[in-house]
């Protein structure tokens, strides 16, 4: 016996099934409608869009970007204790050690170079992870140099901050009344953009259009995952693009203790204000200031630290660094000592310790300290 309203129905199964379906479509959303439903039907759609866009960007907001732009508004510069000097010589300087791109705390670098202490006792400075401001680390550097009652102050700035150092140097040599700087060592410092190697400055400026067109961008650590993750794809993507499971794993593994989790990671703010500080190019006029005299002190040392074969460094093209230094700071009656070594790459005296360690001992300090006497002596027979 046929089921009523259903021709030939082959089980219970069957006729609940198409009643189902009829039932759908009797009411689904423009059921009733007549002309025009199709466009009708897209046009709702389309309105959709945006609450759903606006929906995940609140989210965005609320739970990515926000609560790392509170973080971040509570931090601030400041500089750690990290040894004594270990010379009698250097007891009245103090040298402050300052780390490159992407990197928030010297600590570590500074522990690598014992060798500093010979100058000094050193300090490592840590950025604050909203920004860099060169004036508020320079009055932090002379309040803590007050507190110490020492007068002279060496600067040491690996990669990018260098430039941060060098900027440091023209606040202290100018502005600080009685604070001297005796040196400033650049360690692979890139002077302007053009000695930054062509694919590391397309990566800096696509993060800084990155930084200007999405908001939040300067705080996500949804867009700081992903781009860390580019970074690395090296290490997980394979041939035709083929993702290896287990390194992708420990790629991400990696971002995320190292990068994300980490609240001593330096945040992309930083990481932009650094870049900034490359690409507005003061370098170049600092080092102008730096060699002439201000306020009665002497011209301080600029010592620059690179490998001996440029290609070493996959950053910065330090032969070009080189020659500006020579034409800024060089010359017969100039204050500049280059050291090369042999095995280091870029900036990396934590890889290097040894190299780095032997080349400050045996040549940076005698350079140092001889130059000072140089213009001690100069200085005391003018008056």
């Amino acid at each position: 016996m046929a089921l009523p309203g259903f021709p030939f129905p082959s089980a219970a199964a069957d006729y609940d099934d198409r009643r189902r379906r009829a039932r759908l479509r009797s009411t689904r959303l423009g059921a009733g409608w007549g002309r025009w439903r199709r466009a009708r039907l897209l046009a709702l759609r389309l309105t959709l869009v945006p609450l759903v866009a606006l929906g995940a960007f609140a989210e965005y907001m609320g739970l990515d970007v926000l609560p790392e732009q509170d973080r971040l508004a509570r931090t601030e510069p400041s500089v750690l204790p990290i040894a004594g000097p270990s010379d009698l010589q250097a007891t009245g300087t103090a040298v402050f050690d300052l780390v490159g791109l992407g990197v928030l705390d010297a600590g570590d670098t500074a522990r690598a170079l014992p060798s500093l202490s010979r100058l000094g006792s050193v300090w490592a400075v840590r950025y604050d992870n909203s920004g860099i401001d060169t004036r508020v680390i320079s009055d932090l550097i002379v309040k803590v140099t007050d507190a110490a009652q020492v007068t002279d102050v060496v600067l040491a700035g690996h990669s990018m901050g260098g430039v941060i150092a060098l900027e440091i140097a023209k606040h202290l040599h100018q502005d600080s009344g009685g604070k001297r700087v005796r040196a400033v060592l650049l360690d692979c410092t890139p002077v302007d953009l053009n000695a930054v190697r062509p694919e590391s400055r397309d990566q800096g400026e696509e993060m800084l259009r990155w930084m200007g067109w999405v908001p939040g961008a300067r705080e996500s650590r949804m867009l700081r995952l992903a781009v860390e993750m580019y970074a690395r794809h090296d290490r997980f993507v394979g041939g035709r693009y083929v993702i290896r499971g287990a390194e992708f794993r420990r790629a991400v593994d990696d971002v995320l203790r190292s990068k994300i989790l980490n609240t001593d990671a330096a945040s992309n703010g930083l990481i932009e204000a650094q870049f900034k500080a490359i690409v507005a190019g003061g370098a170049v006029d600092d080092l102008r200031a730096l060699a002439k005299p201000a306020a009665g002190k002497p011209r301080p040392a600029i010592v620059f630290i690179r490998p001996h074969d440029p290609y070493d460094d996959p950053v910065v093209d330090v032969q070009y660094s080189h020659q500006v230094l020579i034409d800024q700071v060089g010359g017969v009656r100039g204050t500049l000592l280059v050291v090369t070594t042999r095995t280091t790459g870029h900036a990396n005296p934590i890889e290097r310790p040894q190299e780095y360690n032997t080349v400050i001992e045996q040549q940076v300090v005698p350079f140092v300290r001889q130059l000072w006497r140089d213009q001690s002596g100069v200085a005391s027979a003018g008056h």
